[in-house]
C-alpha cells in the first residue's frame, strides 16, 4: 500500500457536517464549496469521508459549517429519523435491508468509513434538521475555539440530537 503525501495512514472514518448559518451575503468560494457538500441550506447535515480533501473544503466554509467525527450511535438516529428517499417520502428499513442490512449495519459502515452516504440507492444524501430544541447555548457566529459552535465542535452529536 503507497501512501501519498498528505494522506495520514489509518486516518480511515467519516465526518458529521452540519450547516448552521444561511447563504445571504455569502462570497462566491464558500458557497460553491457548500453546494459541493449538499449542505447548502441552513440546518442541512451530511456525512463525509475524512480525508485532505474534504478537511480542506471545510476550512474554505468554516464560517458556515460545523462538524466532527461521526459515531455510530449518531448516523444511526439520523438514519431512523432524518433519512429521505429522493423523492421526499422517509426512508424504511425495509427497503434499505435488501442491499445494506438494517440501520445499525449502514450507520457502523458509514461511521468507519467503508460506505459514503451518497452510495445508498434511492436515498438523499443530506439530512434536513430543524432548529434545536431549547435553542443555541453557544454563538453560531464564532468558532468553537473563541465560544460558539463553528468549525471544529466535538459537542456537535448531543446539539445534533436536538435538532433532530
Amino acid at each position: 500500500m503507497s501512501v501519498r503525501r498528505g494522506d495520514k495512514p489509518g486516518a480511515a472514518g467519516s465526518l458529521l457536517v452540519v450547516n448552521l448559518r444561511g447563504l445571504v451575503n455569502t462570497r462566491a468560494p464558500v458557497r460553491t464549496t457548500l453546494e459541493q457538500l449538499r449542505v447548502a441550506r441552513r440546518f442541512n447535515a451530511t456525512i463525509v469521508p475524512d480525508d485532505d480533501v474534504h478537511r480542506g473544503m471545510l476550512n474554505v466554509a468554516k464560517e458556515h459549517l460545523a462538524w466532527c467525527k461521526l459515531s455510530a450511535a449518531t448516523a444511526e438516529s439520523l438514519l431512523k429519523a432524518r433519512s429521505e428517499r429522493s423523492s421526499g417520502t422517509r426512508v424504511d428499513e425495509a427497503l434499505i435491508s435488501k442491499e445494506h442490512g438494517s440501520f445499525h449495519d449502514i450507520a457502523t459502515q458509514l461511521a468507519d468509513g467503508k460506505i459514503k452516504l451518497n452510495s445508498i440507492e434511492q436515498m438523499r444524501p443530506f439530512f434536513r434538521l430543524s432548529s434545536p430544541k431549547g435553542g443555541f447555548k453557544r454563538s453560531i457566529r464564532r468558532q468553537h475555539r473563541d465560544g460558539g459552535i463553528l468549525g471544529p465542535n466535538e459537542d456537535l452529536p448531543s446539539l445534533v440530537e436536538k435538532m433532530i
